[in-house]
This record gives C-alpha cells, structure tokens and sequence, in this order.
C-alpha cells in the first residue's frame, strides 16, 4: 500500500497531512468520512453533509452544489483529494473540470459516469465488449415500446427500465401485458421519474439471486471489495413498491473465490479495459449489480460509484487505512496493491420516514442516538438528518442506517436491530427482516 510518503510523489508536492473532501450529504458518505477520518493525518471535510457526517468532518458548504462550486471549495481548502459519493455530480462531470484544472479526484469523466446515467448506453457497451446481460430494446416512442412488449418477445414477466438517473427507483417489473402498460404509461406518459423516462429499455426479466459487486480502479488495475446484496422493496418480504435501498448485508454468502474471480474475469476487468479502449480511463468506484442466473452472473446494472445503502456495510469492512488506496486511484497508480478486509458479516437496517418512498414529513426530532452507539459492534451512519435548535431531526425519506458486525450473520442482525429499537423519532419505520436471506443461503 502506498505510504505518506511516496503519496506526496502522487500529489507533487509535500504535506504532512491529508485533506479530503467528500461530496455529498447521505448514509453512504458518512460511512466514506468516517473511515477517512480515522486515518493517520487525514483530516476530511464533507460538502454539504449531514449532523452525522459533522461529528467526524468539518461542514464545508459549496454554494449550490454544482461541480463548478465544488471545484472552488477544493481550491479553497487546498484539498489534496476529492472523493465523489453520489452520482449526480459524476453525470454533470465534475471530473472533467477537476482534471483541467489539474485538481485529483476521484470518480469518472461525464462519459464514463453514462454507464449509470444512461441504460441504453450502458447495454451497447456491454454488447460492445462481450459483458453478459439480460437480452433488451432500447425504445424511443410509446408505440415501439408497446409494439415489443406486445409482441411477446422478452416472455413474461419483462422489465421495463427508464433510461435516466431515477434515485433507483426507475425500474417496473411487469407481470403481465395489462401490468406492462400500466408500466409504460407511468414511465413514458406520465413521466413519472420526468426526463429519465422520455426512453426506455424493455428487457428478459432474469431469475436468479441478486448481488452487489464493487471494484475500486485506476484506469487499468481493479481492487475487489466486499461484495453486498441490498433490499429494494419497502415491505417486509421484499414487497412493495421499490426504495433507494432499505437495508444491506455483506459479504454475499452467495460469491465464493471462484464465482468472485469469474465475475471479475467476464464483468469486471471488461469494463476497466473497454473504457480505457474508448479512451475513457475509469478511475472511481465501478459498481456491478448481477443476477446470478443459471448460465452465470449476468450484469443487471452499473452504477458509477459506491452503493447506499451497501457502502455502510461494505466500508467498515475494509482494514487498514483507506486515504492512500483512494489517493492512488485517483492519481491511476493503483498498481497491484492489495485491500485487506475483515470478514466479519455487517448487516445494515436503514430508518426511514413514515410514508417513505412517497411523500413524508420532515423536521422529526430523533432520540435515542447515544443509546444506539453504545451497543457493542454497532455504527449509526446518518442520511436524512439535520440539527436544529440543539436537536437532531429528520430531513430526508431515508434517515439513518444502523449497522451491526457479528462473527456470524445472526449475531450482526441481532446487534443491528437493537441499536435500532434505541432510536424513535415520529413515524419511523424500518423492514424487520434484513439479512434473513444471508442465514438462509
């Protein structure tokens, strides 16, 4: 792992410290700040963070949070790195405008980030450099869409997903022709998730066991993470409309060695190479969600930087320091450095708003956080949280994740749930069922 001192070889210039600025303001860059922090000589700020995320980083507010502000808050605080958390900023290509002004950061060009921002162009460079997928058509018109969906072509039931970033909820599953209109109507007529829906792709609905699968790169080397599986459904029993995630456990009991090298061989090191062929170097987080189906793991999206909430569990993971394997990275130095890990399992209870994923209230006053912390092998990641008047309260659908490590799967869901039955705040809710599936693989 690259030391302090061959770091500053990396930047160009001598420090004795490190000063990382972190964008966002949600669970999974609480998670990022906190490890951050606890690095030797690091001191981290976050933009435009969360009360949570203040208690380990200093709150640097970046006007209207465009990349061109966050560009000059790095310059400003002279940050040495900046590490990108969610993907909006990626899409509007704060990484471009870093790089032209020589500033490192880490996160992928506009072009690279199109991978998560567009699904159509994701599935033609997948076609493009053999990564396996669910069969698809991309579609422009209601008509189209409608014609193939009638044409029976993709079987039943057949997923219809809106082109465009819709905080993951863009994606409708249909059982049967009247349910695929349904689909098509909310996504193309009704405009439901507005412009991320003016096209759509129609794909097979592929069956099998889902996993989340991240890899740290530079461009042209990958590092293997803990690997996750999430919860979308709101409802216990994965039912229910879906949600940016309400819950996560790691690793996935599902990928051994074996599946893990296959799926780094076939999905992962594909991308890292077809990018770096179409002259987009890929440095950042690559994060492959796949169905494990039959005929092996199938890619069922991208996302360009780290999952929420399965960065809460996959972060604490990682052992040893973070800064300079994140620093190397960004600078396309990552070599054959190595990411030790504890392989102790983590489960992680997201706590939302009453109402969450549609309309709720903010402002909630929430107790309990001390009490929740105190558990042992417990963290509190914050998302939707704000401080007033001394208090700390609730400013967003998703709230809090409370994470729990165990030395097996039973015991991290039964530390994760008690620091949760700790927190209460007006209308809380959460799935009572997170991590059952690891004890049942």
């Amino acid at each position: 792992m690259l030391g302090y001192h061959e770091q500053r070889a990396v930047f160009g210039r001598n420090f004795t410290t490190m000063r990382i600025l972190v964008v966002g303001g949600g669970a999974r860059e609480h998670a990022l700040a906190w490890k951050l922090a606890r690095d030797p000589g690091v001191t981290v700020y976050c933009s435009p963070g969360n009360a949570g995320i203040a208690q380990v980083a200093q709150p640097a507010p970046a006007g209207a949070g465009t990349p061109a502000d966050f560009l000059a808050l790095a310059e400003a605080i002279d940050a040495d790195l900046t590490v990108v958390g969610p993907e909006a900023p990626l899409t509007e290509g704060i990484a471009d405008l870093f790089e032209a002004r020589g500033r490192l950061l880490l996160g992928p060009r506009r072009e690279a980030a199109r991978l998560e921002s567009s699904k159509a162009f994701a599935k033609a460079f997948m076609a493009r450099h053999g990564v396996p997928t669910a069969a698809s058509e991309v579609c422009d018109t209601v008509a189209s869409a409608r014609a193939i969906l009638h044409s029976g072509r993709f079987g039943w039931p057949v997923v219809l997903k809106a082109d465009g970033l819709a905080a993951g909820k863009g994606v409708i599953v249909a059982a049967d022709p009247p349910a695929a209109d349904r689909a098509l109507q909310a996504l193309m007529v009704d405009r439901r998730f507005g412009a991320a829906g003016d096209r759509i792709v129609i794909e097979e609905c592929m069956r099998g066991s889902e996993v989340s699968v991240f890899a740290l790169t530079d461009g042209r080397h990958a590092l293997i993470l803990p690997t996750a599986q999430d919860h979308k459904r709101a409802y216990d029993g994965d039912l229910g409309p879906n949600t940016g995630g309400m819950g996560a456990f790691a690793p996935s009991p599902l990928v051994d060695a074996e599946r893990l090298d296959r799926i780094r061989d076939t999905i992962v090191m594909p991308v890292v190479d077809g990018m770096r062929a179409e002259g987009q170097e890929f440095r950042g987080f690559l994060y492959a969600g796949l169905m494990l189906t039959d005929d092996g793991p199938k890619v069922v999206e991208f996302n360009v930087r780290l999952g929420d909430p399965e960065a809460q569990v996959v972060v604490p993971m990682i052992d040893g320091e973070l800064a300079p394997l994140l620093a190397a990275a960004a600078a396309g130095r990552l070599g054959h450095e190595t990411c030790r890990v504890r392989d102790w399992p983590h489960v992680g209870v997201v706590l939302a708003s009453g109402g969450y994923p549609d309309a709720f209230e903010k402002g909630k006053v929430i107790s309990g956080l001390e009490s929740a912390e105190s558990v042992p092998g417990v963290l509190v990641f914050h998302a939707g949280t704000a401080r007033r008047d001394g208090q700390v309260v609730t400013s967003g659908g998703r709230v809090l994740t409370v994470v729990g490590e165990g030395h097996d799967f039973p015991q991290a869901i039964s530390r994760a749930y008690e620091g949760a039955s700790r927190i209460t705040f007006e209308g809380m809710r959460m799935r009572r069922d997170i991590g059952r599936k690891a004890i049942g693989a």
